[in-house]
């Protein structure tokens, strides 16, 4: 059980550090960042703290006009500072998490640029990937981001590598996932700082079982996803989700599993209780929900990347799916409500 950090317990010897030098965490709250993510982060650094016996993590809080940063649970924090000039040492966390387009603004950008010019390290967690993509610092490099937020990402920064990992570091540019991904960063720097021995005590401490690295995906496999374990029907869930913007057929879905398309059918029914037709079409219109809350494309060019090549099609089975047309829908939310 975690002890209050007064009583600082000392680790075996093999997993102490001798060197005293301390690596200062500068964290940016955005707006309606994301509470998990951020708390994940800070907590892994204080415990390590705990576990090596000396300070070799301090942080600062800060964010645009300094004073308090509001999270989308609607706790607020008291930030240390303004989005001043850093230390060329520091390590910048951006932490971002619902409406993040909106709240990426010009003196974030600008203040981004500067650092990165000035050789500092930046990460983001959980959707803070759109302010550095915004801010240039993703182009031509390895990336990622939440998985709700992947589809509009890829479409506004087509020159972003954005991959499905946990977290990704490309140089002195790092993002997450969000959620626990976060502290499975932490945790690999950690490591990278301290020792293996170290990291794991804070794993420990944090009751985190399993570390993961940026080889591991973030969402669930299809069959831990639908619950179902049947190889075939995951292979065809898995070729639906790769082609949205050119569907393939049922037919063509079953025969390439080695299947007909009435025992298809039967597949889908019995773990899905849906045609293969009607899964197909909750995915496009999922997806097509996606764009239109989280990117500035007009619903024709939305239509199209989920293939439907009629608009007043594309309209038709939205209304049937969701009780609204996706041109009232964009108009409700806006391209800025993202998740």
């Amino acid at each position: 059980m975690d002890q209050p950090d007064t009583d600082v317990t000392m680790p075996p010897a093999t997993a102490l550090r001798t060197d005293s030098t301390t690596r200062r965490f500068v964290f940016v709250l955005m707006p309606e960042f994301t509470l998990l993510s951020f708390a994940g982060a800070l907590d892994a650094l204080r415990l390590a703290n705990r576990q090596v016996g000396h300070k070799a993590y301090e942080w600062r809080l800060i964010g645009e006009g300094g004073g308090t940063a509001t999270c989308s649970a609607g706790s607020s924090f008291q930030l240390d500072g303004d989005l001043d000039e850093l230390r060329h040492d520091d390590t910048v966390i951006l932490c971002a998490g619902t409406n993040v387009t909106k709240h990426t603004s010009p003196k974030l950008i600008s203040w981004l640029r500067r650092e990165a010019r000035r050789g500092v390290t930046i990460g983001g967690l959980c959707t803070a990937a759109y302010a550095l993509a915004k801010a240039g610092l993703l182009d031509g490099k390895r990336a990622t981001i939440h998985w709700e937020n992947h589809d509009g990402f890829l479409e506004d920064f087509p020159d972003v590598d954005l991959t499905k990992s946990i977290y990704v570091m490309d140089g002195k540019i790092i993002t997450t996932a969000g959620g626990t991904a976060s502290m499975d960063l932490m945790l690999s720097l950690i490591a990278r700082d301290q020792g293996a021995d170290v990291a794991n005590a804070v794993a420990d401490q944090q009751i985190y079982t399993s570390i993961r690295t940026d080889r591991d995906t973030q969402r669930l496999s299809v069959p831990t996803r639908i619950g179902v374990r049947h190889p075939k029907l995951s292979t065809v869930i898995q070729k639906m989700e790769a082609h949205i913007e050119d569907p393939i057929s049922p037919a063509t879905l079953a025969a390439e599993v080695g299947l007909s398309t009435r025992q298809l059918e039967r597949l889908f029914r019995r773990y899905l209780n849906r045609s293969p037709k009607r899964y197909y079409m909750e995915l496009r219109l999922g997806r097509a929900r996606n764009l239109l809350m989280q990117t500035d494309m007009n619903v024709i060019n939305v239509a199209l990347a989920c293939g439907f090549t009629s608009p007043s099609h594309f309209s038709k089975c939205y209304r049937a799916q969701y009780g609204t047309t996706p041109y009232r829908e964009r108009g409700s939310q806006g391209a800025s409500a993202d998740t």
